[in-house]
């Protein structure tokens, strides 16, 4: 039997999975080659991401409490997903050499922030149901980027597992966030307020937003 909200997920992944060239940096990574002031400027980047992240899912999850109940449940659980995370990037940025005055100090790149400023104006203006269905499908691609990149810093940079445990995180199954996405999509379906074009529309963007993440990072020098 066809389940209509996983069906749906999964058609959606599949037609917005990234390009396997849209990423330079992470197969640069995987065989050792990126320098040491790319994966610094990855950590740093990813110290402004998360905390706006974090806020954009709250957000969310705010607006859904009403009408969107498991849509709700699905941004508390990525909001806390955030926390999590974010307790764990120091000892990444530490191993990258980024002392606490440099990291206070940095300036982030544009091409960066362009992920989460899109994050952010989904929070403000899309239904938290087709936000579940774009996100959903994208973080599919960052997963298997955790994965790839937490392998390598162990083999190729010679990284501990403390300061691995950020892509650890985002690289292991989520199978509570799976199932909330699902039950979220399904309620949004039921009551006819799931728009899949236009979520589709968003996934895209963040697809896009999320190459230039990538590109940025590997013009740092």
């Amino acid at each position: 039997m066809t389940h209509p909200a996983r069906d749906l997920l999964e058609r959606t992944t599949a037609a917005l999975a990234p390009d396997p060239h849209a990423n330079p940096l992470v197969p640069r990574i995987a065989d050792g080659t990126a320098p040491l002031t790319a994966l610094a400027a990855l950590a740093l980047e990813q110290t402004w991401v998360i905390p706006a992240d974090r806020r954009a899912f709250e957000f969310l999850s705010a607006r859904g409490d009403a009408t969107d109940p498991q849509a709700a449940a699905f941004f508390t659980a990525l909001a806390e997903g955030e926390a999590l995370a974010g307790e764990r990037l120091t000892a990444f940025t530490r191993a990258c050499g980024v002392d606490e005055p440099r990291e206070a100090s940095y300036e982030p790149l544009p091409g960066c922030q362009a992920y989460p400023a899109y994050v952010a104006w989904l929070a403000l203006n899309a239904s938290p149901a087709d936000v579940v269905l774009a996100l959903t499908a994208n973080f599919s691609a960052w997963g298997g980027y955790c994965a790839t990149i937490a392998a390598a810093l162990r083999e190729r940079y010679g990284f501990t597992d403390e300061a691995c445990a950020f892509f650890d995180f985002f690289a292991q199954p989520a199978p509570e966030p799976a199932r909330l996405a699902v039950a979220a999509v399904q309620e949004a379906l039921d009551a006819g307020r799931l728009n899949a074009e236009r979520a589709r529309t968003y996934g895209r963007l963040l697809q896009h937003y999320e190459a230039m993440f990538w590109n940025a990072l590997t013009r740092v020098p």
